[in-house]
């Protein structure tokens, strides 16, 4: 089965989502994910998605999920390396990403998590 790593950084957790999403590789992240922010006690997790071209409804939605997850747990999520075209569609699309912060790249994510 194929999984998405989930790369600790202090209390931080860095997710890097560099395939194509498919529903059940997303249902395995969210589950990873929040077991791990249990398991770690992370206090905000970033979220990469710097390699994707394209991003649709259902990834919106996989991601904003996944941060009211996180926010469920006390963490925090923080969307970086968006790259124009996307963040063009998700606002096409009227995904408005409620509880996601985003950040240019992952060191700006981390200085925006580790600051609030």
């Amino acid at each position: 089965m194929d999984r998405i790593p989930i790369l600790k950084l202090g209390r931080l957790l860095l997710v890097t989502i560099q395939v194509d999403m498919h529903d059940q590789l997303a249902m395995t992240l969210q589950d990873d994910l929040t077991e791990r922010i249990v398991k770690d006690r992370a206090q905000g997790v970033l979220i990469d998605i710097s390699a994707l071209d394209i991003v649709d409804s259902f990834i919106g939605r996989m991601i904003s999920n996944t941060a009211a997850m996180a926010r469920v747990l006390d963490a925090r999520t923080v969307l970086v390396g968006m790259q124009p075209a996307v963040a063009i569609t998700l606002v096409e699309l009227g995904m408005t990403l409620t509880g996601v912060k985003t950040a240019l790249n992952v060191e700006q994510g981390v200085r925006l998590l580790e600051s609030a």
